[in-house]
C-alpha cells in the first residue's frame, strides 16, 4: 500500500474524485451536514438573539449528545429491516429515508415554536432533529464504507466533508441571511426545504453489497431468536474490535474520544461571542458561515489527497496542531475591537485547519472497521469522538461566564493537547506494528 501511494502522482490523487460513488457522497454529506448547525451552532444564534442567556445555550447545546449516544441503537440500523421499505430500497437506503423525513418534521416543528415562552418546546422538536439527523449519519456511514474499497475512503470522506460543508453553509450562512432579512422561523422552514436533497438522493443511489450476517432460526422460540440477535448485532460488533486490536483499543478509543473536544467545546460558545463583540447577524453570516466553510471545503479536499498521499498518522497528527493553534487565534480575536477583517482571517485559519483534520479523522475511523459490522462499530467509534465532547461543550456556557471570551478560548485550546500526544503513541506503536512503513495506518 505503502509503494503504491509513492508511486501514485498527484494528477491521479485528485481522480478518484471522480468516481460516481464518491460524487454521490457529495450529496449525502450535504444532506447529513443541513441538520447538525440548526440544533447547534445557529440554535445557539438563535437564542443568544432572543435574549436566552449564555449559560442555558450552553446546556441546551447538550441537545446534539444525540450524536454521541447513537451506537444504542445502530445495530437496528445494521440489522433490523424497516417493513415493506426495506424490500423496496435496501437496508441502507430504507433507513436514510426516513431519517431524512424524521429531520424535515423535526425542522418545521421548531420553525413553528418560540423560544421565548416555550423554549421547552422547541428543545424538544431539537432533540427530535438531531435523533433523526444522527439516524441518518448511522446509515450513510454504512453505506460510504460499504460502496467501495478501502483506498477510496480518504476522496469517500473529503466528498462527504465537501457537502457536508456545503449543507453547513446553507445551515449557516443561509439561515443566518434569511434571519437578518425575514425571521428564525422562516429560516428553520427554508432549511427543511433544503433537507429534500436527502431523500431525492436515497432514490437514485444503488444499495450496497455487504456481507450477510447470520440470523435466527425461524423456528427458535421467540426468547431465544431476540437473544440471537442481541449476541450478533450488538456483542459481536464489540467483541470482535476487541479481539482485533487488543488492550491497545482501550488507547484507540480514548484518543477517539478526546480528538475533537477542543474545536466543538469553541463551537457551542462561537456564535455567541461574536454577537456579544457586535457583529451583525448578516456578518457573522456572510463570514463564519459561509467563507469560512468554503475554506474549509478546500482543507477537507485537501486533506483527502494528502491522506491517499502521505497516510492517515501523519494528517492526524497534523490536524491536531492545527486546531490547537487555531482556537488560540480567537483568543487573541476576543481582545481587538469588532473588525471584520480579523474575524475573516481568524475564521478561515480555523476552517481550513477543521478541514483538514476532520477528512483525515473520518478516513481513520473508516479503517478501524469490519465491514461485517459496519454502521454498529463506525457508529460505536463516532459516538465515542462526540459523547465526551459535547459533554464538556455544554460547560462554555459556565466557563465565559465565570471568566471571560479570551480565558475561556484559551481552555478550549488546552483542551487539544491529549489528543496531540495520543497521535504520538499511535504512531509509536504503528512504527512498532510495521516499522517499514513507518507512520503508514
Amino acid at each position: 500500500m505503502s509503494e503504491q501511494r509513492q508511486k501514485r502522482g498527484w494528477g491521479e490523487s485528485f481522480l478518484v474524485y471522480r468516481n460516481p460513488k464518491v460524487v454521490s457522497m457529495l450529496f449525502l454529506g450535504f444532506s447529513a451536514g443541513l441538520p447538525i448547525l440548526l440544533v447547534f451552532g445557529t440554535l445557539s444564534a438563535w437564542l443568544r438573539v432572543e435574549g436566552v442567556d449564555k449559560t442555558t445555550i450552553g446546556f441546551v447545546s447538550w441537545v446534539a449528545l444525540a450524536y454521541g449516544f447513537k451506537f444504542l441503537w445502530s445495530p437496528l440500523i445494521d440489522r433490523a429491516p424497516i417493513p415493506v421499505l426495506g424490500k423496496a430500497l435496501g437496508q441502507r437506503r430504507s433507513w436514510m429515508l426516513v431519517a431524512q423525513l424524521g429531520v424535515i418534521y423535526g425542522l418545521v416543528s421548531m420553525a413553528s415554536s418560540d423560544p421565548t415562552g416555550h423554549l421547552a418546546a422547541t428543545v424538544l422538536f431539537a432533540v427530535i432533529t438531531a435523533f433523526s439527523s444522527a439516524t441518518q449519519d448511522i446509515s450513510i456511514d454504512a453505506w460510504r464504507i460499504e460502496a467501495i474499497g478501502e483506498d477510496y475512503q480518504g476522496a469517500m470522506a473529503g466528498a462527504y466533508q465537501l457537502g457536508y460543508r456545503l449543507g453547513m453553509i446553507v445551515a449557516g450562512g443561509g439561515a443566518f441571511s434569511l434571519a437578518h432579512f425575514y425571521s428564525w422561523p422562516m429560516a428553520y422552514l427554508f432549511m427543511a426545504a433544503f433537507m429534500l436533497v436527502g431523500p431525492l438522493m436515497v432514490m437514485l443511489i444503488a444499495e450496497p453489497e455487504h456481507p450477510p450476517l447470520s440470523a435466527a432460526d425461524s423456528k427458535q422460540p421467540a426468547l431465544l431468536r431476540l437473544k440471537r440477535w442481541f449476541v450478533g448485532a450488538v456483542l459481536n460488533p464489540f467483541r470482535e474490535f476487541f479481539q482485533r486490536q487488543g488492550l491497545f483499543a482501550l488507547v484507540i478509543l480514548a484518543f477517539i474520544m478526546v480528538y475533537r473536544i477542543s474545536d466543538i467545546t469553541l463551537g457551542v460558545m462561537a456564535n455567541p461571542f461574536y454577537i456579544d463583540m457586535g457583529y451583525s447577524e448578516l456578518e457573522i453570516g456572510l463570514v463564519t458561515k459561509t467563507v469560512g466553510p468554503f475554506v474549509t471545503i478546500a482543507g477537507a479536499l485537501a486533506g483527502g489527497v494528502l491522506v491517499m498521499r502521505y497516510g492517515k498518522m501523519r494528517m492526524l497528527l497534523l490536524g491536531a496542531v492545527l486546531v490547537v493553534v487555531t482556537n488560540l487565534l480567537f483568543a487573541w480575536l476576543a481582545t481587538q475591537e469588532a473588525e471584520l477583517l480579523w474575524l475573516i482571517l481568524v475564521v478561515g485559519a480555523d476552517n481550513l485547519a477543521a478541514g483538514i483534520a476532520t477528512t483525515t479523522f473520518v478516513a481513520y475511523l473508516s479503517a478501524l472497521t469490519n465491514k461485517a459490522y459496519t454502521a454498529t462499530q463506525y457508529a460505536l467509534f463516532s459516538s465515542i469522538m462526540l459523547l465526551l465532547a459535547k459533554f464538556v461543550a455544554g460547560f462554555s456556557g459556565l466557563v465565559v461566564d465565570a471568566t471571560s471570551y479570551p480565558v475561556f478560548f484559551v481552555y478550549a485550546a488546552a483542551l487539544g493537547i491529549p489528543s496531540i500526544l495520543l497521535i504520538l503513541v499511535l504512531i509509536k506503536q504503528e512504527q512498532q506494528c510495521r516499522p517499514e512503513e513507518v507512520v503508514e495506518a
